[in-house]
């Protein structure tokens, strides 16, 4: 027979301050029990003596009684199952009735005991027969019973019952309201561990934005800059005159002042330097005039319509692509002129880069470098890194070339919905 735990009833003997189980309430309801036991013994021993009854076999029946049931509270302490205990608790009793009908009244500790250590259903079985014993014994001692005999013990087996299994579940709300504390605990714990991985974590993911941004700032402003001086040096070493070659070093002095404003600048996680001064179409045209003098290339800027303002990260997007174009015409495209345009819509802006020069196989290049951005079969770190930077921003890059016909390079960023009426971003 399956059975409750005997934690919960008056033969647990937990300290009052162990949790739910042992809490001050269920602690004194023990001891009134045990109390109860210990009064309802001692009365029934002096009615009976009072009536009659052979002292040592009453004094012995209730030692004996009484003995046994506390052997109950170190089974319970230790967790051992009481049923067997309980049984034989209860035939002690009837031995007890059969020496007096006095003892009858340590019934009602028996219906505790039942409803504490026995499902519902077994419970209520064996109190209506230990209800039983209580009406049959006056019958069999004078022949004859009363109402109050029959109806007295129904309502204090009814209420032994109700008590025993309310102090049950007073127990088990105790027990499950610590462990939801419990789990509560251990929840806010997990939730502080992963607040601290998710930070950990974003301050990883911040690092290694804050270095590609760098990277690319580098490479599209300082390198390409850096990359100027060089073509300068090589053209003073090779030149005779001496007006050109004040002319050229004139030239690596300014780019190397501008690099180091530009370094300045990427330290600082601002926007270029050509931006500061002015909009993109005229960052624009000083970058282009920059590149033209330095190369000798035949550039210029055309701006369609009328371009409204332009968010800056959209600007410094758009002006290091050209950057890192003119610094490919440069070095690769031997061109003799280069033409920049800029033009924007309700939607988009975009700039074009196109050069005379001796162009190479789009198609090839195209076709090196599937999938997502930054795939390592793409092209050189410029053109991936331009890439990289477009897509970031929901924009894109398209190329167009082929060998011997030039190249044209195209980049476009989205614009933010603008309310009609408004020029602003």
């Amino acid at each position: 027979m399956r059975q409750t735990s005997t934690a919960a009833g008056p033969l647990a003997g937990h300290d009052p301050s162990a949790g739910p189980v042992g809490a001050a309430t269920g602690w004194w309801l023990r001891l009134g029990q045990h109390g109860l036991l210990v009064v309802l013994a001692a009365v029934c021993a002096g009615r009976a003596l009072a009536d009659g009854t052979h002292p040592l076999a009453e004094l012995l029946g209730l030692a004996v009684f009484i003995g046994w049931y506390t052997v109950g509270v170190p089974l319970a302490r230790r967790g051992a199952r009481g049923t067997t205990w309980f049984v034989v608790l209860a035939l002690l009793w009837v031995g007890l009735v059969l020496v007096s009908p006095e003892n009858v009244w340590l019934a009602f500790p028996i219906w505790l005991l039942a409803g504490h250590l026995l499902p519902l259903v077994p419970a209520v079985l064996i109190s209506l027969a230990v209800y039983g014993v209580v009406v049959a014994e006056p019958v069999r001692q004078l022949g004859t019973t009363s109402f109050a005999a029959v109806i007295g013990p129904l309502i204090g087996m009814v209420v032994a019952l109700g008590v025993a299994k309310a102090q049950q579940a007073l127990v088990r709300d105790g027990v499950e309201r610590q462990q939801l504390i419990a789990s509560l605990y251990a929840a806010q714990e997990e939730t502080t561990a992963l607040s601290d991985e998710l930070a950990r974590v974003q301050r990883a993911e911040g690092a290694t934005s804050e270095r590609t941004r760098l990277s690319r700032d580098i490479h599209d402003g300082i390198a390409q800059g850096f990359s100027s001086i060089l073509l300068l040096a090589r053209a003073a070493l090779a030149e005779e005159d001496r007006d050109r070659l004040r002319e050229i070093l004139t030239h690596v002095e300014d780019g190397a002042a501008a690099g180091l404003e530009e370094s300045r600048r990427v330290v600082g996680a601002l926007a270029p330097a050509d931006l500061d001064e002015g909009s993109l179409p005229g960052a624009l045209r000083r970058v282009t005039d920059r590149f033209a003098e330095e190369s000798g290339v035949a550039a210029r800027v055309v701006v369609a319509g009328m371009l409204a303002p332009v968010p800056t990260t959209a600007e410094v997007t758009l002006l290091r692509c050209v950057q890192g174009a003119l610094a490919n015409v440069r070095t690769h495209a031997g061109a003799t002129e280069v033409v920049v345009s800029l033009e924007a819509t309700a939607d988009a802006v975009r700039v074009d880069v196109v050069d005379d020069g001796r162009g190479f196989d789009a198609a090839a290049w195209w076709a090196a470098s599937p999938g997502s951005p930054g795939s390592p079969r793409e092209g050189g770190y410029g053109l991936r890194a331009t890439r990289a930077r477009l897509h970031e921003v929901g924009g894109g890059l398209a190329i167009e070339s082929a060998p011997g016909e030039g190249t044209a390079v195209s980049a476009w960023i989205p614009l933010p919905h603008r309310t009609p009426g408004r020029t602003g971003t």
